[in-house]
């Protein structure tokens, strides 16, 4: 398992800057679907993956140990949820959200989301 370490080279970066490694990381295939339906976390394996239709069990395994192994994801007896820092990424991705919104809405005069 190999997940985008800060400082050295991931997707877009040479030299690794930390954004650019999160960034690599979370544009893999289901990463933000799995971080998204943990903010109502947590959920066990079958839950997630119900939750994540059309996802499949190799890849929501892959997405949770990578998720994990960043600190983003934790598994409890519960089942898996967001971490601290988990938490505090869905909240600046919120307001990512709503940013790209009004970049949606002013760029490109689209509305469907308002």
């Amino acid at each position: 398992m190999s997940i985008p370490i800060p400082g050295k080279p991931v997707r877009g970066s040479k030299s690794g800057v930390p954004i650019m490694a999160i960034f690599d990381l979370l544009g893999r295939t289901w990463a933000m679907g799995v971080i998204w339906q943990l903010q109502n976390g947590p959920y066990t394996f079958r839950e997630l993956q119900e939750r994540c239709e059309s996802i499949s069990p190799s890849i929501l395994n892959s997405r949770i140990k990578e998720l994990k192994e960043a600190g983003i994801v934790e598994r409890t007896l519960d089942g898996y949820q967001l971490t601290e820092r988990g938490n505090e990424l869905t909240k600046l991705l919120l307001t990512f959200g709503e940013w790209s919104k009004i970049w949606a809405k002013e760029v490109f005069s689209f509305t469907e989301y308002d």
